[in-house]
């Protein structure tokens, strides 16, 4: 990777350092009126629909677009997209139905629902669950990634030191200033990697000549450039594009406290669902700006051997000095904002749902500082983790394979939880548990590693897209059976969405163009041309 060295210029080392720079005032300068609980976990409640939105893309987007992504559309095609632009999905789902009942009934915590909903032990199963899973995949899968990044342009720094020297970084900023402070580093990180992506994206299709038809001919195979792929695809078959997609997409951004947090902040009713649309916008353009690169690398980079350094070779290939340093840092920034997201989120978790009791209310400074010592905490610990993926295979998979075993119970739990008072606390409870043990048992058994250890050939072998919408249809049956044959009892309306309720605001007495009726079918329109356009 010495020319990858190479390429890096005094100007740019220059441009990252005024970038991290103009990070740590923020910090700073948030940190100075984060005074309370409430300000250091939601902002106090104070964020407008564009900080919103624009903070739901870069949190996202660091450790599975443009390392997870870039590589699959280097090495397999642009299927894998569709975990980016369908993301309108689940966002409609927020806009429409889940924001209005979480901003109603005031929760700080999407764990807190479940208790709402169902029961506290239903709550404390699921806070601990997205605890582990957001510190171990999201966080520790973040510092993995700005490692391999960090690692690209300076190869004598170990991969251990690269995501220590992020997490300390992206650590201290979150614990002093939270949510805030998370969230306005997110607008200037989006800001610059769409801007830089952009402009990235022309100059590779310019120097294609601005040939689609080049693209296709410099591709391994004819599925490479298409979204709809066979049944037997090991990539993303079509079932899983259009049953299993949507339902991953479900955790991140309906029941994933460090994205819904941002909702969960909003000033109000009409913010959180402009900002959730917004965000679904904005998770079309990666297709364009980040991932159909990744294709055309294939013909402009043909010897990239490792799928996770194609988008750092391609900054440093293909950009000016100057612009390479700004897309450089965006990249590392915008890693850094899933790891602060998760820290600011696990937190968050830890003190709304286990320190806090129902009887035992915390002092809002007390909140602040423990909230600052979990912050650190969980910091140090996914450090430590985030050099061990390495061993785990591609990190999209790393990614998507285990979020695959938590998903179908919760899309049961939330979805009926909210639009139907049928299901019981015992349907709710005893849903997860069965739907996380069933979950484990396939994982294992269509693993080859783990079969392996015991002497046997895997057995399940569907893909774990299929899976998902197997599981989750399976756990809506078992959820049916045990509410109908369990106890009900009464149920706090502000918990269930009613038909309307996204509209009541009075904020919406809007002109038409500002109806997020309208905002949600050009969503939904741009999705469904896609889909068309690169069947």
């Amino acid at each position: 990777m010495q020319e990858v060295q190479d390429a890096i210029t005094g100007l740019d080392l220059g441009v990252i350092a005024a970038y991290f720079g103009l990070i740590i005032l923020i910090g700073i300068w948030v940190s100075r009126k984060t005074k309370s609980g409430d300000d250091l976990f939601l902002a106090g409640r104070s964020l407008g629909w564009a900080a919103i939105g624009f903070s739901l893309f870069a949190s996202n987007i660091s450790s599975s677009t443009l390392i997870g992504l870039t590589g699959s559309a280097y090495t397999t095609g642009i299927a894998p997209s569709a975990y980016e632009w369908l993301a309108g999905i689940p966002l409609l789902l927020m806009a429409f139905i889940f924001a209005p009942i979480f901003l109603k009934s005031r929760i700080s915590t999407t764990p807190e629902y479940l208790e709402r909903r169902y029961s506290r032990r239903t709550r404390l199963y699921f806070s601990a669950l997205t605890i582990f899973f957001t510190i171990v995949v999201d966080c520790a899968g973040g510092l993995y990634a700005g490692g391999l990044v960090l690692n690209t342009f300076f190869p004598n720094v170990p991969l251990w030191a690269s995501a220590m020297a992020i997490g300390l970084f992206a650590g201290i900023y979150t614990a002093a200033g939270g949510l805030k402070a998370v969230v306005y580093t997110d607008v200037m990180q989006a800001i610059v990697l769409i801007g830089g992506s952009a402009i990235l994206a022309f100059m590779m299709f310019s120097q294609l000549d601005y040939s689609f038809a080049a693209i296709r001919e410099s591709v391994p195979n004819e599925n490479h450039l298409s979204m709809v792929l066979p049944l037997d695809d090991e990539t993303l078959p079509w079932p899983g594009l259009f049953f299993g997609v949507a339902l991953l997409g479900f955790w991140y951004w309906v029941t994933n406290q460090y994205i819904v947090q941002r909702i969960l902040g909003a000033r109000s009713l009409p913010d959180a669902q402009w900002g959730a649309i917004l965000g679904g916008l904005l998770k079309i353009a990666p297709l364009f700006i980040m991932v159909f690169p990744g294709a055309m690398a294939t013909a402009l980079l043909p010897d990239i051997e490792t799928a996770d350094r194609v988008f750092p070779i391609m900054i440093t290939q293909l950009l000016p000095a100057g612009l390479t340093g700004l897309v450089l840092a965006g990249l590392i920034a915008a890693i850094m904002s899933s790891v602060d997201s998760t820290l600011n989120s696990s937190s968050t978790l830890l003190i709304h749902d286990f320190v806090t009791k129902p009887d035992r209310e915390i002092e809002p400074g007390k909140a602040r500082r423990w909230g600052t010592y979990a912050t650190l905490g969980f910091m140090v610990f996914a450090i430590v983790w985030a050099p061990l993926i390495q061993f785990a295979g591609g990190l999209w998979d790393y990614l998507q394979q285990m979020f695959s075993v938590l998903v179908p119970p919760l899309v049961v739990l939330f979805v009926m939880g909210a639009v139907s008072r049928f299901g019981t606390e015992k349907g709710g409870f005893y849903t997860l548990v069965f739907g996380h043990v069933l979950g484990a048992i396939l994982f294992c058994f269509g693993n080859e590693g783990i079969m392996n250890l015991a002497g046997m050939e895997p057995i399940w072998s569907v893909h774990y897209t299929i899976n998902v919408a197997i599981v989750t249809v399976i756990c809506l049956v078992f959820y049916l059976i045990v509410s109908a044959l369990t106890d009900h009892r009464e149920i706090d309306d502000d918990v269930m969405w009613r038909r309307g309720m996204a509209m009541e605001d009075a904020a919406w007495n809007q002109p038409w163009y500002l109806d997020i009726r309208l905002h949600a079918a050009i969503l939904g329109a741009a999705m469904l041309t896609i889909l068309i356009v690169f069947w």
